[in-house]
């Protein structure tokens, strides 16, 4: 016997199912919205960004995609409270101000419990959202490709998880078999839950497919020399300029957070001929959601399997040593250790006047005289900058003098395809090679040539 169910009113429900299902509603115009950031008062863990500092980039996140921010609030928060994070007073402040300009969205930036969010919505009779969830909705819009809506939609699907507790009048739970007979059965916030579940699990083992995709594809690419170079930074930093500035890729630059979310990649010749494969990826920045950096590990695996990483800090920006150390922070997150994979910081942005007094100052700064200093958007500094790059890699490569016979073709194609030749020198029975050898090369070229190889080999 099939069971039978009471009717109701899912008018109000997500569509668990659709790639477009998101938190913000959409539409031509632009969502009225209203802001309230937060300054935490005798908190030891408030952080070290200034207040007006991450008020502004908090401002910028919401201009990042289509809202109609009609006012900003700022909400001094001495205590958080257990059920709304902020003080009463300045619930009803908010939410007097959210009638009076017909808000129906406020955004606010911290991160909300499930049940806060909830009871934030009903004192305002609006829409809430945190600063996750505002950071997902950019990513939803930005997603271009099949395998960043994947991992957009794996991410707002965690984050709706937790969340399942809205005021539905359908969540009374409905009862199985006939009458009154049967026992309770399956509520509607349980039959949500165990959907999302299956559809997360649907979408981790497309990701995961995608990952396998993405591991055939770089064979290729890791069977010949040529090193990965990663660019990594805070969103907004310069390094899709940079990227286009080196290569002449085309991809797109705005001066917005997170304009670029897909991995594009390029080869770059360096001062000397040899050759890189560059990465550019997403962004990062503060308080970046867990369910992001799960979501696109895929994507982020570029940067962990590079052979070297540029950090790229936006210098004109005065709060670019707390960013430098958010980015550190989710490089970590990825796996990404400093001593098994060079760092090279890359000071982008000299050309802005804010800029002047922090390289000044940086002068004495430890660490900044093997930082590269540059202009993305003028050039500057961009002909050391790959000199630098070129060093850097051949300090992790190894020299070799080998010599080989006429007539061994095999080893002559595998030296080209796995080795950097520097000069070859025919006499009359042999070819005398000196080759540079990446690290991951090394194991194999010295089992195949360790017979051959004249003397210990050279240090770049």
């Amino acid at each position: 016997m099939s069971r039978k169910r009471a009717p109701h009113d899912r008018s109000q429900e997500f569509d668990l199912g659709r790639k477009d299902a998101k938190l913000i509603e959409n539409e031509d115009r632009p969502t009225p919205t209203l802001l309230v950031t937060i300054e935490h008062r005798a908190r030891k863990d408030a952080g070290t960004t200034a207040p007006e500092i991450r008020n502004a980039e908090f401002i910028a996140l919401a201009q990042a995609i289509n809202l109609d921010v009609r006012r900003v609030e700022n909400a001094i928060v001495r205590e958080v409270k257990p059920a709304t994070y902020i003080g009463g007073g300045t619930v009803e402040t908010i939410a007097e101000r959210g009638r009076e300009l017909e808000i129906e969205l406020v955004v606010i930036d911290c991160a909300l419990s499930p049940i806060q969010q909830r009871n934030l919505e009903r004192d305002f009779g609006t829409k809430v959202l945190d600063r996750t969830g505002l950071i997902l909705e950019i990513f939803g819009e930005r997603a271009a490709t099949r395998e960043g809506t994947l991992q957009v939609e794996l991410a707002h699907l965690k984050y709706q998880r937790s969340r399942l507790v809205r005021s539905w009048t359908h969540l009374e739970r409905q009862r199985g078999g006939f009458g009154f007979i049967g026992g309770p059965g399956e509520s509607q916030i349980e039959a949500d839950r165990r959907l999302l579940s299956e559809r997360i699990a649907l979408l981790e083992r497309r990701i995961e497919e995608v990952r396998r995709v993405r591991q055939l594809q770089r064979k290729p690419r890791d069977a010949v020399p040529f090193p990965l170079v990663a660019l990594v930074g805070y969103t907004n930093a310069g390094k899709s300029t940079l990227f286009n500035r080196l290569t002449g890729a085309g991809v797109v630059v705005k001066d917005m957070l997170f304009a670029t979310l897909d991995t594009t990649v390029r080869k770059l010749k360096l001062p000397h001929g040899r050759e890189v494969v560059l990465s550019d990826t997403v962004g990062f920045i503060a308080d970046l959601p867990t369910e992001l950096v799960a979501a696109f590990r895929a994507t982020l695996e570029e940067v962990s399997g590079a052979d070297l990483i540029l950090h790229v800090r936006d210098l004109s920006n005065p709060d670019h040593a707390t960013q430098a150390q958010d980015v550190v922070e989710v490089l970590a997150a990825i796996g990404v250790n400093p001593e098994q994979t060079p760092i090279i910081e890359v000071w982008n942005k000299i050309d802005s006047p804010a800029a002047a007094a922090l390289l000044e100052n940086a002068r004495t700064t430890a660490g900044a005289t093997s930082a590269a200093r540059i202009s993305a958007a003028t050039g500057e500094g961009i002909h050391d900058l790959l000199v630098t790059v070129e060093d850097r890699l051949a300090q992790d490569a190894r020299t070799f003098d080998l010599t080989l016979p006429h007539g061994t073709g095999d080893d002559l194609a595998w030296l080209y395809a796995h080795c950097e030749v520097l000069q070859r020198d025919v006499a009359e029975q042999t070819t005398h090679w000196k080759v540079r050898v990446l690290p991951r090369f090394l194991s194999a070229f010295r089992s195949r040539y360790g017979a051959e190889l004249v003397g210990a080999a050279l240090q770049s």
